[in-house]
């Protein structure tokens, strides 16, 4: 009886499995943060259910380099940067994550899906760089980050063939990514815009 369940339940639904490489911008916004993009890089694995021709749910599991990149002055958040005085300052964050998107997919053509759903990020490693193109500082951030940051995307996929896919999507963070203590009133939260390539299995 549960060998003909089983057979009865894979005829009804399709999975696949696949991987993902994609180029992302990310920046950080909310209460007094200048929106400065850095470019970044996704790499994952991700399933496929498709409960039937129009529906289907896709989990995902991302590395993703994400942060942003400003023009700051001399100090900054503390830090004495008088060493950088008399030139252009980027002060550039990495926040790095192993990111957990769950995409509930409706197929609007067999090839075209709009694609929306939560999305929940496991902090692995988080550092600032500041530099002037000549000389550079780094701090460690780990012990800032917060370790879990929650987010919503939305986006699209489009099937080049039964395997080859292209996707496209932006996320936007509802949490703080820093501690308090850190960021003196800012509120930075996650953002990222993203296009990516796959293979599904």
């Amino acid at each position: 009886m549960i060998a003909a369940a089983l057979v009865g339940f894979s005829a009804m639904a399709q999975v696949q499995f696949g991987v993902k490489v994609g180029f992302d911008m990310t920046n950080f916004w909310g209460k007094d943060i200048e929106h400065g993009m850095k470019p970044s890089y996704q790499a994952g694995i991700l399933m496929e259910y498709k409960f039937n021709d129009r529906v289907a749910i896709a989990p995902e599991a991302v590395f993703a380099s994400q942060g942003g990149k400003f023009k700051i002055g001399t100090v900054y958040m503390g830090w004495d940067l008088s060493k950088f005085a008399a030139k252009d300052i980027t002060l550039t964050f990495n926040t790095n994550y192993i990111n957990v998107p769950v995409m509930f997919k409706f197929y609007a053509t067999p090839e075209f899906s709009i694609d929306l759903g939560p999305q929940v990020g496991f902090n692995v490693y988080s550092k600032a760089t500041v530099s002037d193109g000549d000389e550079s500082l780094t701090f460690g951030l780990s012990d800032y980050a917060k370790t879990v940051d929650f987010g919503v995307g939305l986006g699209a996929t489009y099937n080049l063939t039964e395997n080859a896919f292209v996707q496209a999507r932006y996320t936007l963070g509802l949490t703080k990514v820093f501690d308090d203590k850190f960021t003196e009133g800012e509120e930075a939260k996650n953002s990222n815009l993203q296009v990516a390539f796959g293979w599904k299995f």
